[in-house]
């Protein structure tokens, strides 16, 4: 899973609860104004780029006030959350990228510094101290005892709102997406996730001619993610809390949306949205499936479809199908048992459920042995899903087993973890699955189950599946008998079967790398596959002990970011997987790849720069600066002729740029 702020995650907003703002804890002095001093200057050096000057919250959730007080009240999730506990949260995720390397005095000051901003005051003469008897304080935040209803299970739309009849794209329009060259229908633009158009207006020749053609600057503070879609002459994108529709050739907004959440917002990315009869349908960071009128923008329905307060959360786009929305939460890390189910497109009523990680319930399980008896889960979905329509079998990445890292606490291969799991789409039967990375201790989830397609293997015809994740190889898979065809390394590999011990190990990829969110593009001219990676190492060490708190980070171990990173575009002979060329960035590389027949591949780095490469060679044919770190999608399309490039540029996450962060902006390109 990608960490925005490690931090983030600990710290997330929470739903509604009545509070009795101003009153002070019912409890004596803690700690010393000395420590609250010491804590403030702290907190400014290492917090608040995520969490805000004011702890106010920013790209990770505040740290004070309602929201804050309400996600850490006592008796969460019918537990009673002590100062303990949320020092603990605190010194094994922070700061984002050395957890655990303050000095302990350090991380008590800092928590001195957030009870204060929460009403607590200070006036021990004696400091507060890791481990002491003080530190067993119930959490209080100054709040009222009486709690609102829970958050509403469904939010009423307008009926009016309804798309129309014969409204589209329709299911034969989704079913031939592959060969549209005018409409992007899906996040990796069809249902075989190639990531491939058919058009070669822009092309290897003329692309040094690219010109921007127009620039929207969305307004949302925030991370920008998203990969867009484009139906008809109409962009769809989303931030966090917005979705905005805009015309395609020119940028003109036509319509926003903006939802306010109803329960605790978890990580805030949100990567996209899918369209189907009129409908576009999102997820949302405090656990909500929402569908909206795709002409207006109007609200049809909302259902609480995930459990926000557990830490499960949406960020992926969904994939539409039939009758169904297809979609799993985020969350591994927050310990949450993982799934990914369908809900009826026309109100968001539940269909089917696949929970990937079952057995971790089971006592006894040879595959998630349990010596320590401990909360065990993980398993969550949060990239793209891929979908073979004509055998109705949907292709799902299950990410890493929980907690994360500590794999001698879980030992077994922690069945469907790290695994293509492949589901009959309209029922949820699991037909096969295939595990990459079993017992995992680095947190290599699978990210990627695309594209599908078919080409020539030793003399065969052969139906293949690519898959990537954050262990850095990419591999195919031949869907006929399941078996690995080849497997090509991405990024840097080190240390990969090192077991972690005490000392510390240094092992490559990090928790980070190699492919994160946006995966392979095939060129089906060429018979390329093009992927980009990270390339950034990390030390890994284990935890003296594992805590389950709720919704919060579940890990046994730190890690510790290597000082140097880049990042890699990698193209491979799909039929060997032998690489034919590499391009390097010296920042890691997360945004989206597509290519054409027009012999180019277009992408971006979190320099800000745009990118079009030569899909034979690598060369550079065309640059340009965004202003902004580019991480979410890039894509082309056709309008009346005209071929144009989107790309999506600013702000991934405070996480993965600093000097060049940007604000959420989209840019169109195309020849003058």
């Amino acid at each position: 899973m990608t960490r925005a702020c490690l931090l983030a995650v600990a710290f997330t907003v929470a739903g509604a609860i009545v509070l009795a703002m101003g009153q002070k804890p019912e409890q004596a002095p803690l700690f010393t104004n000395e420590q609250v001093v010491q804590g403030k200057t702290l907190y400014a050096a290492k917090c608040a780029t995520c969490h805000g000057d004011k702890l106010q919250g920013g790209a990770a959730g505040p740290l004070a006030g309602p929201a804050f007080a309400a996600r850490w009240k006592s008796g969460w999730a019918d537990s009673q959350l002590t100062v303990d506990d949320l020092d603990f949260i605190i010194r094994t995720t922070m700061p984002k990228a050395s957890p655990g390397t303050m000095a302990a005095g350090q991380y008590t000051a800092v928590l001195t510094y957030i009870l204060q901003q929460n009403g607590y005051e200070a006036g021990t003469a004696e400091p507060l101290v890791a481990g002491s008897a003080r530190m067993k304080a119930r959490l209080q935040f100054g709040m009222a005892k009486e709690s609102a209803a829970p958050p509403p299970l469904r939010v009423a739309g307008d009926p009016a709102a309804v798309p129309k009849t014969g409204a589209g794209p329709t299911q034969e329009e989704l079913n031939r997406a592959v060969d549209s060259t005018r409409d992007w229908l899906y996040h990796t633009h069809d249902y075989s996730g190639a990531r491939y158009v058919a058009l070669d207006q822009i092309n290897a020749q003329n692309a040094n001619r690219l010109t921007p053609v127009c620039v929207f600057q969305v307004g949302d503070e925030g991370n920008f993610q998203t990969g867009p879609i484009v139906y008809q002459g109409t962009m769809y994108i989303t931030t966090n809390k917005s979705t905005v529709a805009l015309n395609a050739t020119d940028c003109r907004p036509k319509w926003r949306y903006t939802w306010e959440p109803r329960a605790s917002e978890v990580w805030r990315n949100n990567r996209g949205v899918a369209i189907k009869d009129g409908y576009l349908v999102r997820g949302t960071s405090d656990g909500y499936l929402l569908a909206l009128n795709a002409e207006t923008g109007a609200l049809v329905w909302a259902v609480k479809a995930a459990d926000a307060a557990q830490g499960e959360t949406f960020t992926m786009a969904p994939l539409l199908f039939e009758d169904l929305v297809l979609i799993g939460p985020a969350g591994s890390e927050n310990g949450i048992p993982g799934w990914v189910g369908a809900f009826r497109l026309e109100d968001g009523s539940p269909v089917w459920k696949f929970q990937t990680v079952a057995e971790a319930t089971l006592a006894g399980s040879n595959s998630w042995g349990n010596p320590q008896r401990i909360k065990l889960g993980g398993g969550a979905v949060w990239t793209p899903l891929t979908l073979d329509a004509e055998k109705g079998e949907l292709f799902v990445a299950v990410t890493n087993p929980a907690p994360d890292l500590p794999a001698n606490l879980r030992p077994g291969d922690n069945r469907y973890s790290n695994s293509v799991v492949v589901l009959d789409v309209r029922s949820g039967k699991l037909l096969w699955y295939r595990q990459m990375v079993p017992n995992d201790s680095h947190d290599w989830d699978l990210t990627q189950v695309s594209p599908l397609f078919q080409t020539n293997i030793d003399g065969r015809e052969t139906s293949l599946l690519t898959t990537v994740g954050k262990d850095g190889i990419l591999r195919t898979l031949n869907r006929e008998n399941h078996e690995v065809v080849y497997s090509t390394p991405v990024t840097t590999i080190k240390n990969a079967d090192v077991p972690i011990s005490n000392k510390g190990v240094e092992a490559c990829p990090g928790a980070l790398g190699g492919v994160e969110w946006n995966g392979p593009a095939l060129d089906r001219e060429l018979n390329m596959l093009y992927v980009n990676a990270v390339d950034w190492c990390m030390t890994f060490s284990p935890a003296e002990k594992v805590r389950y708190i709720p919704g919060r980070m579940y890990m046994g171990g730190t890690v510790k970011f290597a000082d140097e990173s880049q990042g890699w575009l990698t193209a491979i002979d799909a039929s060997t997987g032998v690489v034919q060329w590499k391009y390097q960035s010296k920042r890691p590389m997360v945004a989206a790849v597509s290519s054409t027949k027009g012999n180019v591949v277009f992408t971006g780095e979190l320099t800000g720069d745009f990118l079009t490469l030569d899909a034979r060679s690598g060369k550079v044919l065309y640059r340009f600066n965004t202003g902004g770190g580019i991480g979410g999608g890039v894509i082309t399309y056709e309008e009346s002729g005209k071929q144009y490039v989107a790309v999506m540029s600013g702000k991934p996450s405070n996480f993965w740029v600093s000097e060049i962060a940007g604000a959420p902006t989209v840019f169109l390109f195309a020849l003058p």
